[in-house]
């Protein structure tokens, strides 16, 4: 049996607008009708798979359980990192949670965010890897490159892959993001892969492996899971522990020094959507290359890419040629596509401006559902509230806002101070400064509502929380 260990905690930049701090790529629909996340699951389950590890952080940790629930996966255990650090100690708290279940279990580490249309041919190579695995091997995967990718770190093998049988190769080295000219070089060899960064080996295997090569973060992973806490069916590792263990990438961290390596090729396609020019090579498109998404409308344009991410807001490209548009209620990107590998620059003159379209959408996620910023002025903001069924809001008060809600559709339980009421469609209530109140959705179907707040301080911090079903501060 193998255990999927996927990670979810990264923030995606290189794909802002779309993609953001506070709901990045992995989460959202950018190639078919799943999530790249839920794809990454369904890929990883079935016959042959336990349960997966779920690495990820607090902010995202109602999303990833949702988003399995819709898909019918088991979550199992889902580890919540107090703070975010690279891939070489989430690794190695997932082989020791899973050291006390089974030493022996393989453990196949993938990111997330990757997207792989040929899931039999992965899970074949997956086969292949197995074998070296259950002799010690450290199994990572390999992509056959098609064109010359400078974004990418690369995999030597010692020898060409051509005309081989589908197996286990020795690895020779690791290779840095290289320069176009030596991408070039690399790609006609057929003895270089890029590095996909998806893992498979034994639990007893990767232990020993960092406590050999990586023996530093070894003492604060151990005493951060041995000191972790469930909270609502979450496993949160110690923060101080954790906060002590060294940032490095499992790479860095061991698999560039151990000596008992191998590499598996996958040759089918494959991509890590690491920008837009990869979103627009991987989108169906036309006879004149233009892939769109969303209402939008193309004339005379050429390998292109047009989203519109708002069904109310129309995109239209007049005579545009190797461009990306991305079109997005609180922010537009456009982009020569040559140049999307930039996008992440853009991010930071952002955030050096304090423009909140730098990591904040103007809909936010929350364990109850979502609510989203319609209009904002000085002393109001007109927000969309949508809560699930049998959810509720936590029981709060405010310093510096009243409120005004309106019920549009479903039902809603309210709490004000002692009292309690039901409110249907249509109906409304006002929360004056300093209440404790709570919103409850008793019914079947969301329960959505517009909320007015007028106040001198309208910002997300100005809540005092009595309870909450979700445990937040």
């Amino acid at each position: 049996m193998i255990t999927p260990v996927l990670l979810c905690g990264g923030s995606g930049s290189r794909l802002w607008p779309l993609s953001r701090k506070s709901y990045p790529k992995q989460f959202v629909q950018l190639v078919g009708g799943d999530t790249l996340f839920q794809a990454s699951a369904k890929r990883l389950s079935g016959e042959g798979y336990a349960a997966p590890l779920i690495v990820t952080n607090k902010d995202f940790r109602f999303i990833v359980t949702e988003q399995l629930v819709e898909e019918g996966i088991d979550p199992g255990a889902v580890i919540i990192e107090p703070e975010r650090l690279n891939t070489g100690p989430v690794v190695l708290a997932a082989a020791l949670l899973q050291q006390d279940l089974d030493p022996d279990a393989l453990l196949l580490v993938a990111p997330s965010d990757h997207l792989v249309p040929d899931v039999e041919a992965f899970r074949k190579s997956v086969e292949v890897a197995r074998e070296a695995a259950l002799e010690g091997k450290l199994v990572t995967f390999g992509i056959r490159p098609d064109y010359p990718e400078t974004g990418y770190g690369y995999l030597e093998l010692a020898e060409c892959i051509d005309g081989k049988a589908p197996r286990a190769f020795e690895l020779k080295c690791f290779v840095e993001k290289p320069c176009l000219e030596d991408a070039r070089t690399m790609v006609a060899s057929g003895a270089h892969l890029w590095n996909a960064g998806i893992f498979l080996f034994s639990v007893k295997t990767i232990i020993k492996a960092f406590r050999d090569h990586a023996p530093q973060l070894v003492e604060p992973v151990e005493e951060a899971v041995k000191h972790r806490r469930m909270d609502l069916g979450f496993l949160r590792l110690d923060p101080f522990f954790w906060s002590q263990a060294e940032d490095i990438s499992i790479d860095y961290a061991v698999m560039e020094k151990a000596d008992n390596l191998a590499v598996v090729p996958f040759t089918s396609d494959w991509s890590d959507l690491g920008g837009w020019d990869a979103v627009w090579r991987e989108s169906e498109k036309d006879e004149d290359g233009v892939a769109t998404s969303g209402p939008v409308t193309a004339i005379e344009c050429r390998n292109t890419l047009l989203r519109s991410e708002d069904e109310t807001l129309e995109l239209v490209g007049i005579g545009l040629e190797n461009l990306v548009a991305i079109a997005m209620p609180d922010a537009v990107l456009v982009a020569n596509t040559n140049r999307a590998q930039d996008v992440r620059r853009a991010v930071d003159a952002l955030k050096a401006k304090r423009a909140e379209q730098a990591e904040d959408f103007a809909l936010e996620h929350r364990p109850w559902g979502w609510y989203e910023r319609l209009v904002v002025g000085q002393r109001f903001q007109v927000n969309r509230i949508v809560v699930h069924p049998g959810a509720s809001m936590s029981l709060q008060s405010h310093h510096h806002r009243a409120e005004h809600w309106i019920v549009v559709e479903g039902t809603a339980r309210i709490t004000l101070d002692e009292e309690t009421s039901l409110l249907a469609e249509n109906q409304s209530v006002y929360i004056p400064l300093g209440v404790v109140h709570r919103l409850e959705n008793p019914g079947k179907l969301p329960a959505v509502l517009i909320e007015v707040q007028t106040g001198s301080y309208l910002g997300e911090d100005d809540i005092i929380r009595f309870e909450d079903l979700y445990h937040r501060a």
